[in-house]
């Protein structure tokens, strides 16, 4: 039987699902939508299990907190963990997701294209520097500067337009590309990106579908979107 993917996202992403369900027709993914936290804090995890009592009852192989910005988590294994803990079955999250791929694919300096305002990047900027990869540089948008309303912007930025703002964010010397967000639509950019900048691109979508195959056990084994997935979905 196929594995079944337990989705906590945003109320606004859309993308997401759309996504994994590309990479991964023959999964299913079950999917809640739990308001946006701008903090891990107590209320935060106060939520989550309320919804993570939910989703169990889908009966899920494995299940997802699918939001970048919420589940930058220190330690690492903090919200994976949790996720474990109340509900009975293997939990990941993006963030964690992101350095985890960052680091099997050898990467130590990347630079980052996020559709985020510069208050959130450097937020990110620093937890992936506190989790021992070297920021070379970090470029966003500007989406969410003008408060939490304007995020359903980003799913609405086209494919073309997001290869080309992370090809804006391309720094020399980098040794790979973190590509933020999963309401961002990277999937199409992801395979051109790489063949250009000789290196490993990896979005925010791919890096939690290739955490979540591995902690399901799946045999899903998706191909041509990068080589996080191309090389390490073994």
């Amino acid at each position: 039987m196929a594995a079944s993917i337990g989705m906590i996202v945003p109320p606004t992403n859309t993308v997401n699902e759309a996504e994994w369900r590309q990479m991964a027709p023959d999964l299913s993914f079950p999917l809640l939508r739990m308001p946006l936290h701008a903090d891990a804090d107590d209320a935060f995890f106060a939520e989550l299990r309320v919804f993570l009592k939910e989703i169990v009852a889908e009966k899920p192989d494995v299940i997802a907190y699918a939001c970048t910005a919420s589940s930058m988590v220190l330690p690492l294994d903090r919200l994976p963990k949790f996720i474990e803990k109340e509900s009975g079955v293997p939990g990941v999250a993006t963030a964690p997701a992101l350095v985890l791929a960052a680091r099997a694919l050898g990467l130590k300096k990347v630079a980052v294209a996020t559709p985020y305002h510069d208050a959130l990047n450097q937020h990110e900027k620093e937890f992936l520097e506190a989790c021992g990869l070297q920021v070379l540089g970090i470029r966003g948008l500007g989406i969410g500067a003008g408060g939490a309303q304007e995020y359903v912007q980003i799913a609405k930025v086209a494919p073309e337009q997001v290869y080309a703002h992370c090809r804006a964010a391309w720094v020399p010397g980098a040794d790979g590309m973190i590509i933020s967000c999963t309401d961002f639509r990277a999937l199409e950019a992801v395979p051109r990106l790489e063949r250009e900048l000789g290196v490993p691109v990896v979005s925010s979508n791919l890096a939690t579908l290739w955490m979540a195959l591995r902690a399901a056990g799946s045999g899903t084994r998706p191909r041509g979107f990068g080589r996080l997935l191309d090389e390490l979905s073994g």
